[in-house]
């Protein structure tokens, strides 16, 4: 099973998304659509989906939350072919961010915005490669100038982690400031990320729109987790956290849909006054009659 697994917030249009991604990218299926009633946004439709092999959540639980280009994802091409295919098919709707083209660090190259409000950067990549989707992190805002830190912070959380600024911002290309990351790659459990700050004025930052699922084996590694991430006590809920530089994790049981799906009508009501995620008092909830 994925360990991190990206989870993106709709309103509405959590089932559409998914068919609509997997109709774009090869490699790409449906794992199941699951129906949580009553919660406070009412009944909530769970998609589990795979992008080029690459497992994603979503769900439909009301406008509370808009998805930005805080976090994106990088659509990793073996052909410029690739690329140009992908980028027709999300060019329905969305909103360009990077023209598509060549650039310094890659032949074929572009930023776009889908019409769910997803942001993909699609990239002709060389060499070899097995992880083809991969999210990345813009801090903008009061967090620019803490990529570096954050990637720091998150190699020390989890286990087989790796780290490496591949380029800094240099003098001359305000109002990005000189030495700060203009593009970073590390590894958490085996799984790659890409990290940049941004010095430009933008009016979005990381929110709960797009959070990162952590799969936890038992309660020790849920309790671990928590107290590394959480940050903001009042977004603690239903196993959600904030960290220190505002992006959402949801820490959960890797058998959460088990748990959740032994007994629902008992265990969901539990599951939603939750904080953190108490594995006990979900299987107690599941065993009620």
């Amino acid at each position: 099973m994925q360990k991190i697994i990206p989870h993106l917030w709709f309103d509405k249009e959590a089932r559409a998304a998914a068919e609509f991604y997997t109709s774009v990218f090869d490699n790409s299926k449906i794992n199941f659509i699951n129906l949580i009633p009553d919660t406070p946004s009412g009944d909530a439709e769970i998609v589990g989906f795979q992008i080029m092999g690459y497992d994603f959540m979503a769900i439909s639980a009301g406008p509370f939350f808009k998805i930005n280009p805080s976090i994106s994802f990088h659509a990793r091409c073996r052909t410029v072919a690739e690329v140009n295919q992908i980028w027709e098919k999300l060019s329905a709707g969305g909103t360009v961010m990077m023209e598509l083209g060549e650039y310094p660090f890659s032949k074929r190259y572009g930023w776009i915005q889908d019409k769910f409000g997803v942001s993909w950067q699609v990239i002709y990549t060389e060499g070899d490669f097995q992880q083809r989707i991969m999210p990345a992190l813009m801090f903008v805002g009061d967090v620019c100038g803490k990529a570096e830190e954050a990637i720091g912070f998150y190699t020390s959380v989890f286990k087989n982690t790796k780290s490496e600024v591949l380029a800094r911002y240099e003098k001359g290309e305000e109002p990005d400031r000189e030495g700060t990351v203009k593009y970073a790659q590390f590894i958490l459990d085996g799984q790659e990320f890409g990290a940049m700050d941004s010095g430009w004025t933008h009016d979005f930052g990381f929110n709960e729109a797009i959070s990162l699922i952590v799969n936890c084996n038992g309660q020790k590694e849920i309790d671990y987790f928590w107290d590394k991430l959480s940050a903001v006590p009042e977004a603690e809920q239903c196993g959600w956290v904030k960290d220190k530089f505002g992006v959402s994790w949801q820490i959960i049981p890797a058998n959460m849909g088990e748990l959740i799906g032994k007994n629902p009508e008992k265990t969901t009501p539990v599951m939603l006054k939750m904080k953190k995620i108490i594995i006990a008092d979900l299987e107690k909830a599941g065993a009620a009659r």
